[in-house]
């Protein structure tokens, strides 16, 4: 069965503008020319319950958002991992056109026109004899000819009625059972402090992996750790927050633990997403301890990569909820390289995470604070105190030579904890720039030492030249930052990027306004110099008369 195709491009194209895509059946694709997308699917399927009951009515609702609408459908329900439909539909809109799929009558949905939806209901009906036990609604989407949506997934449902109950729905054991028995056998394990079992130790924060087929897609995730709200993983293709798929396990608005399948993009807030196809979900508070474990078949994807074959970073983080809303990390530890959840292992943290982020602080202490407030003192506060000495120099002197020296040191030691992260040499700007400041920066001290006297005739060439290191070093320390903070913004807005724009502008403004001060007192101080040299050479005329 195929979906509609917008338009044809040429006359053999077929377009299916009205629905009628019963090619499609098996696999749900649209057989467009290009591959489905593996992005998160902007559009959902979603259920009004989490169970159903025999001949009872169930409401699927497919939506989108307004500012992304789609324009063709096809609507399945099979049982998790069925390669057959079950049930049938009844609809009620116009939009909505019923299918025969499987040698069977209404067991699919599709559209009946081109026209743009955003939101498309319809009634399902499980058989009467109640065979099934579990459903899932499975649709694909069409947003044009070539960006098409595959296999978008429901929540599971679960059959309930008076003599059985299926447990698909989150399930609360009496205690916890997560364990670190066969990490680095079975599965994949991290945790926080290293090797510790939450099985013994309620302040141990952990997180399992474990592939149930060889070659399979279905993953059992176990993570545990104390949190006030949440605690939650996620997969990176780097060391950063930002371009995650994540998996929350945290309290909900009614204080009972759920399970959430989340995406962030930055540093914002995760954008919680469809559940997907997960299953066999238990959860769980016990004495602070959150606990939650599921089988997930859906694929990991990082909007750059996908697929259980791909390696990487493993990310976890807790924190505090508000009414259900998740609140930003309280801490958060790293794989210390990528990892593939297919290889059993007992992934070690990346702790120099912090060393990272003590360069960076140390870098903005240095020339954004301590530096540019010694040149703001050589430049503009020679007259600071006139007269005061301190070990016997100017009180102006005094205060430029110690922060400078901090500005030093800071930077010195910034340097050496970049390149111990590192290991190496790094690629891009940044490291370069870096390292031309470190150059020029303890250049200044070692040509401060070897000055010549205030009163030596070449005084003056030394004077040029600490300024002008002193503009190049701060001008190459602000790009440095720059890039710096670029490297480390993964935000859409940009948002560090203009927060440090807008410090390093503000800076540039006061500078301009001492320099413009210090000229204004210098033109004032000019014009009342020809009047005292006059009384200057008066006086010495009568000196010389007498």
């Amino acid at each position: 069965m195929e979906l509609f195709i917008l338009f044809c491009v040429v006359p053999v194209a077929w377009c299916y503008g009205s629905g009628l895509v019963s090619d499609s059946c098996v696999d749900m694709s649209p057989h467009h020319s290009g591959s489905p997308q593996t992005t998160t699917s902007p559009f959902t399927v979603s259920t009004e319950q989490n169970s159903f009951r025999p001949g009872e009515d169930v409401k699927v609702s497919l939506q989108a958002p307004a500012s992304s609408p789609f324009m063709g459908f096809l609507l399945e329900a099979r049982e998790p991992g069925g390669q057959s439909a079950v049930g049938s539909f009844e609809v009620s809109s116009g939009s909505a056109r019923l299918l025969s799929c499987f040698q069977r009558p209404n067991t699919a949905v599709s559209h009946t026109s081109a026209s743009i939806k955003t939101n498309i209901q319809v009634t399902w009906k499980p058989d009467s004899a109640g065979n099934i036990k579990r459903v899932q609604f499975q649709a694909s989407f069409v947003k044009s000819y070539k960006t098409f949506w595959v296999g978008v997934k429901s929540p599971v449902l679960s059959l309930t009625d008076d003599d059985h109950t299926d447990s698909f729905s989150t399930s609360l054991p009496s205690s916890n059972t997560i364990s670190s028995a066969g990490c680095g056998a079975s599965k994949v394990c991290i945790s926080q402090p290293a090797d510790c079992d939450p099985a013994s130790s309620s302040q141990c924060y952990f997180l399992s992996a474990r592939v149930l087929s060889p070659g399979g897609s279905a993953v059992r995730y176990e993570i545990t750790g104390t949190a006030d709200g949440y605690v939650a993983f996620g997969f990176s293709d780097d060391q950063m927050m930002g371009n995650d798929d994540i998996y929350i396990c945290g309290i909900d608005s009614m204080g009972l633990v759920e399970v959430q399948h989340a995406f962030s993009t930055g540093r914002t807030a995760p954008q919680v997403q469809p559940l997907g196809n997960v299953s066999d979900v238990k959860a769980m508070v016990q004495n602070g301890v959150l606990s939650c474990s599921f089988t997930s078949n859906n694929p990991i994807s990082t909007q750059r990569s996908s697929g259980f074959s791909s390696m990487f970073y493993l990310l976890f983080a807790y924190g505090a909820r508000s009414n259900g809303i998740t609140q930003m990390h309280t801490d958060t530890f790293i794989s210390s390289q990528r990892i593939n959840i297919s290889a059993p292992d007992v992934v070690q943290t990346d702790e120099k995470v912090h060393i990272i982020q003590a360069h960076g602080a140390l870098m903005l202490i240095a020339w954004m604070t301590t530096g540019p407030l010694g040149m703001m003192v050589a430049r503009f506060q020679k007259g600071m105190a006139n007269g005061v000495k301190l070990f016997g120099k100017d009180l102006w002197f005094v205060v430029h030579v110690s922060v400078m020296s901090i500005t030093v040191a800071a930077t010195f030691i910034a340097f050496i904890l970049a390149f111990s992260f590192v290991n190496g040499w790094a690629e891009g700007a940044h490291p370069v720039l870096g390292c031309m400041v470190m150059i020029l920066a303890l250049m200044q001290p070692i040509l401060a030492l070897m000055r010549c006297g205030p009163q030596h005739r070449w005084r003056f060439l030394f004077s040029w030249v600490h300024h002008f290191i002193a503009a190049s070093v701060k001008l190459l320390a602000v790009a440095a930052i720059f890039t710096g903070v670029q490297m480390m913004d993964s935000t859409t807005d940009l948002w560090l990027m203009k927060v440090m724009g807008g410090f390093a502008g503000w800076e540039a403004l006061f500078y301009g306004l001492l320099e413009l001060q210090g000229r204004l007192k210098l033109s004032r101080a000019g014009e009342h110099l020809p009047v005292q040299h006059h009384h200057h050479c008066s006086a010495l005329a009568i000196n010389t008369l007498n």
